[in-house]
């Protein structure tokens, strides 16, 4: 997934990345408006760890004591708590409601987009359990790597505060491949090395704490897609290059949330559940696809018929996308969980860019009827492309040949538009975070006066008795938003343990042997081995009866130093050349075996021997007879019992 570069035989020949760059992070005391939130979230975070355990010790005192006055103390106790907790809940519901911070600060008449708030973590000290390991797994003194511990934990604690542009991302980037080397090299899933990673729902502010690596990298890639969506809010949405940009954050959110469902299926953090991912999928996608429609609005809008039809679309597909969104949230497992701003926020965009969808319709008929002038054909198709199905069975051409059906049906939209824009500020006026968005008002009551002075020019007496639905438009994007995938192929990362060793013989899954030192001294000129493979260099084709058998080694070794020289990341030929260069008082050399996995296999009612079988194959062991005719079935054990009782006999 990563290439490592490794500046001492590695045989790569690319530019090592300046390593400080990597480990400055944003100044976590400094007060820009991102940096207050973060630090008021991680504040909240600490209040609801206090609250929960208050309320799990009241919890068991209830169920400890049956003495009436203590139960109502405790009774009492536990819906106090239960308050506080709803309280913090709305205020960490507020701190994700606040995303004009975000917004770029020369922003004009634009709607607001929603980005993420990054998950807070506690610090983690990772000295103790990477020397005990160390020591333990590769028999080497773990004070030597203290500058590599040091470089990790540096570069973590860079991570909690990363910047709001692309360095933050190459830091966080940078810090999830380093995860994949440390996990290769130090975490097994049979063993636990004492180290524990604590990380808060982003929503719900619930801590989360696990020995697993998992949670470190999962919630790591949550944050590598919070900043995408907070570069994405910061873009300049005036200019062409900006909402690039937008549109690129956004898309490129959504690959790496997908990326994290997919690969960390069962993450214990709500915020990272599959549910929940998929909807934040779905609205990055939304904003990434209303970023596509305000570049298209970005050079204006011609008043022709083409191009107030391409708008209609336009609008419509953005709708249609937020009102997907919508429908996720209001399932019942996210509505509880997802703040409330945003599912108004999504509500007030739904509505808002349908209400444009119709009024560009309308003024399309309106306002540009049928001229001898006019491709009469071309016109025809891009209506009967808008419309799905038109009403009273009338077809394109006759709206746009009559005069009667082209101000009835664009009347009606006009109505739709006005309908929605009514919801839209409806929606907005229900939710008190929103109401302060006093760019959202103007926005929304600009549109609405609009379509209403539209459709008073148009207005007749007659249009209560005329009044029909107005057909629903098919959406329809020059460029529809799709997520960009999330893969670290391109990315060069430094492995901070390299002095371990290859990862393919020195990483936690292989069961080294301790170190061994071996006297070689030559016979005749003779080692009495041959060397085989890539790095390390290890023994092949030993002798027996050789010398170097007699002084220690063995088939299989891999030879890790010659006369203290490190040779892990050496090659045959490398090494042979310094084996041949002895003298007759001979070389020591450091050599370590891997053991081999069959001999750590224990027992189960899953394996046999070298071969794995399945449990109804290892009940019904069926034996046959010299003669090849009569065949016996061995008896049956208990499943437990396997593995304890010795080897069966045969029936």
């Amino acid at each position: 997934m990563t290439d490592a570069v490794f500046p001492n035989g590695g045989g790569s020949d690319l530019p090592l990345p300046d390593l400080d760059y990597f480990k400055k992070g944003c100044n976590p005391l400094a007060q820009t408006g991102r940096s207050k939130l973060q630090n008021q979230r991680a504040t909240l975070n600490q209040q609801i760890i206090k609250e929960m355990r208050l309320r799990a010790g009241a919890e068991n005192l209830l169920r400890a004591t049956s003495n009436h006055k203590i139960r109502e103390m405790a009774t009492l106790e536990l819906s106090y708590v239960n308050s506080n907790l709803q309280l913090l809940k709305e205020e960490l519901e507020g701190l994700n409601s606040s995303v004009e911070v975000y917004q770029n600060v020369e922003e004009v008449a634009a709607i607001p987009l929603i980005p993420l708030g990054l998950k807070e973590t506690k610090e983690v000290d990772f000295t103790v359990p990477f020397k005990d390991f160390i020591l333990e797994h590769y028999g080497e003194d773990g004070s030597v790597y203290d500058s590599e511990i040091a470089d990790f934990m540096d570069l973590r604690q860079a991570c909690r505060t990363p910047s709001r542009n692309e360095a933050g991302i190459a830091l966080l980037v940078n810090y999830f491949s380093q995860l994949s080397f440390t996990e290769a090299r130090f975490f097994t899933p049979s063993k636990h090395i004492g180290v524990y990673f604590t990380w808060y729902d982003c929503f719900t502010g619930v801590p989360v704490c696990q020995q697993n690596i998992s949670l470190e990298k999962a919630s790591i890639l949550f944050n590598i897609a919070a900043i995408y969506t907070q570069i994405g809010t910061r873009c300049d949405r005036q200019s062409v290059s900006g909402l690039d940009n937008c549109i690129d954050s956004f898309q490129k959110a959504a690959g790496v949330l997908s990326h994290l469902k997919e690969t960390f299926t069962h993450t214990p953090s709500y915020d990272m559940s599959p549910a929940m991912l998929s909807v934040l999928v779905k609205m990055m996608i939304a904003q990434a696809q209303e970023s596509v429609y305000e570049k298209i609005c970005l050079p204006g809008i011609c008043n022709e018929y083409f191009s107030l039809l391409k708008m209609a679309q336009e609008s419509a597909k953005v709708s249609e996308v937020y009102k997907i969104v919508l429908s996720s949230m209001n399932q019942t497992p996210i509505k509880e969980n997802i703040p409330a701003s945003w599912a108004a926020m999504v509500q007030v965009k739904a509505e808002h860019y349908k209400a444009l969808a119709h009024y560009f319709m309308a003024v399309a008929l309106l306002d540009r009827q049928l001229t001898p002038a006019d491709d009469e054909d071309k016109q025809e198709k891009a209506l009967s492309q808008v419309y799905d199905t038109i009403p009273d069975g009338l077809l394109p051409v006759m709206i746009l040949k009559t005069i009667n059906h082209r101000s009835r049906i664009g009347k009606a939209h006009l109505h739709k538009a006005i309908m929605c824009h009514e919801e839209a500020i409806r929606a907005l006026s229900l939710c008190r975070n929103l109401r302060r968005l006093d760019i959202v008002q103007e926005i929304l009551s600009v549109a609405h006066k609009r379509s209403l002075n539209k459709y008073a020019m148009y207005e007749t007496e007659d249009d209560f008795v005329s009044y029909m639905d107005a057909p629903e438009l098919v959406s329809y994007s020059e460029q529809n938003a799709e997520m960009v995938p999330f893969h670290l192929s391109k990315v060069k990362v430094i492995d901070f343990f390299q002095r371990l060793g290859p990862l393919s013989v020195f990483c936690a899954k292989n069961r080294l042997m301790a170190p061994r030192t071996v006297h070689l001294v030559p016979e005749n000129g003779d080692l009495g081995f041959t060397l085989r493979g890539g790095m390390p260099a290890q023994v092949n084709c030993l002798d027996p009866l050789c010398a170097a058998a007699n002084a220690g080694l063995r088939e299989g070794d891999y030879i890790v130093s010659v006369e203290q020289t490190d040779c892990k990341w050496l090659g045959v030929t490398e090494v042979t050349n310094m084996l041949k260069a002895m003298d007759e008082t001979g070389v020591i050399i450091q050599v370590v075996n891997v053991q081999d996995p069959s001999y750590m296999t224990s027992k189960s009612a899953t394996y046999s021997g070298a071969m794995q079988k399945t449990y109804s194959m290892i009940c019904l062991d069926v034996n046959d007879d010299s003669d090849g005719k009569a065949k016996t079935v061995s008896k049956k054990l208990s499943f437990l019992s396997w593995g304890v009782k010795k080897r069966w006999e045969k029936v």
